[in-house]
């Protein structure tokens, strides 16, 4: 999930490139400045694709029927937007703008001085996430509020993650291009979404009760988690080899294992490399073992390791 970073002086180029990373898009300048350039930095994949956005000139831009839920977090500026026979909106730094995947999309004015996290969530990816949550399936598309409040509560949260997934996918080193953390970091997105917006389940998603999960159920996440230590799950990967739902597998692995299920997850990888690091042999490095078990942060595995062992990763090696 690296991002693509391009510096446009030329509208047609700029469609061309938001239409190549979001949707097909028209373009028009509505107040020609002489010099203007917009810069794009996008990251990301069919399901989730984040967008660190400024087009420096006012633009008015027609999307169509996007097919995808959508969010534009202004970072400074607004934007005006309406969708099918909506009445216009306005967005700003304190109130993002939400889209649904059916109804004609235009932003009537996208400000020259607007740079805005743009947030692309595959349909199929929010409403699959959805349905694991309550624990059944549900008719799509939801219908998400279309106004998002980022000054405070789960909205200023969300908008905190999706800053921070946007910052870091611009590195060269961050973690979000990583396959065992980009995964969680874009289900983390999809699921604060869902519990941030307002839509037609989410009374329903805050009453949820789950059913406990069997123990068969646990005992075959706990197999798969054996069977593949280094593998980057999600806790939606583990609901599904359950069989169940989230909510229900976290629950389950409280009652029946004391902990969460990534909790869990994390103590069975420490055991397995502190007995990898006893038996391992000459030229063996900590940050191979660790890397090989899941571990990509070196500092916090190290401070994991210390709390469970009562000393250095480096020491137990040594022996």
């Amino acid at each position: 999930m690296h991002a693509t970073t391009q510096s446009i002086r030329d509208v047609d180029e700029a469609r061309d490139f938001l239409s190549r990373h979001f949707y097909a898009v028209g373009v028009d300048v509505l107040a020609p400045v002489p010099g203007w350039k917009a810069t794009f930095a996008v990251a990301g994949d069919l399901p989730v694709t984040l967008g660190d956005l400024r087009f420096g000139v006012d633009v008015r831009v027609s999307a169509g029927e996007l097919g995808a839920y959508h969010v534009n977090l202004p970072l400074s500026g607004g934007l005006t937007w309406h969708q099918g026979s909506g009445e216009p909106r306005r967005a700003s730094v304190r109130s993002a703008a939400v889209f649904q995947p059916v109804g004609e999309t235009i932003v009537d004015r996208w400000d020259g001085d607007c740079r805005m996290i743009a947030v692309k969530l595959g349909r199929r990816e929010l409403e699959n996430q959805l349905a694991a949550m309550l624990d059944r399936p549900v008719r799509g598309p939801l219908d998400l509020g279309p106004a998002l409040d980022v000054t405070n509560g789960t909205g200023a949260a969300w908008a905190r993650l999706a800053r921070m997934i946007a910052a870091d996918a611009s590195t060269e080193d961050g973690l979000v291009a990583h396959p065992l953390v980009g995964s969680r970091l874009r289900e983390s997105l999809v699921t604060g979404l869902l519990l941030a917006t307002g839509h037609q389940y989410r009374d329903q998603l805050d009453r949820q009760r789950p059913v406990l999960a069997a123990p068969g159920a646990v005992r075959r996440v706990i197999e798969a988690m054996r069977a593949q230590p280094g593998r980057p799950f999600t806790v939606a990967d583990l609901a599904a080899i359950a069989g169940v739902g989230i909510r229900s597998l976290q629950q389950s692995f409280r009652r029946y294992a004391g902990m969460p299920p990534m909790a869990y997850l994390r103590q069975l990888r420490l055991g397995m490399v502190h007995e990898e690091l006893r038996q391992a042999p000459p030229g063996t490095t900590v940050t191979q073992i660790a890397y090989r078990y899941g571990f990509t942060h070196a500092g916090r595995f190290a401070a994991a390791y210390r709390a469970r062992y009562g000393e250095p990763p480096t020491d137990t090696l040594r022996r």
